[in-house]
């Protein structure tokens, strides 16, 4: 399986007064993680969008493993599962880069929706990006 992957250095502000990262911040990091794949890949979302389509969270799955803390440096591993008849289903391993310890696992599925707001099949501009970024892995920092 390809995957995609973003570096990001955790912030004070993603962290609670202990200097841990807040739970919620993961699921951000999704986010993060399978926009800057779709960046990496040729289309940003808000292109997705202007061409009328939308990717609602239908589900989210999070499974915390360890914790990340203030100014470590994680990588968002990002991969995608096209089996999904009307929409897409993503994974994510969220990992620290220092020691390689696997902090959180977990998933997405996104309803592709029109601008009418009906769920419809992937469009084929997406199935060809996909295709077509799938075939080889990128990485992409934010630092």
């Amino acid at each position: 399986m390809n995957v995609h992957q973003t570096n990001y250095r955790v912030i004070y502000a993603d962290t609670d007064n202990m200097g841990i990262v807040y739970h919620a911040n993961y699921l951000k990091w999704f986010e993060v993680g399978r926009t800057e794949m779709f960046r990496a890949y040729g289309l940003t979302y808000k292109a997705i969008e202007s061409r009328g389509f939308y990717l609602p969270v239908a589900e989210a799955y999070c499974k915390y493993l360890s914790s990340a803390e203030y100014d470590d440096v994680i990588t968002i591993e990002t991969s995608v599962d096209t089996s999904m008849r009307a929409g897409m289903k993503f994974d994510y391993r969220i990992f620290r880069v220092e020691d390689g310890e696997n902090l959180v696992r977990g998933f997405t599925k996104h309803a592709f929706v029109n601008k009418e707001g009906r769920i419809v099949r992937p469009p084929d501009f997406i199935k060809a990006l996909l295709k077509k970024g799938l075939a080889s892995t990128r990485h992409h920092k934010i630092l």
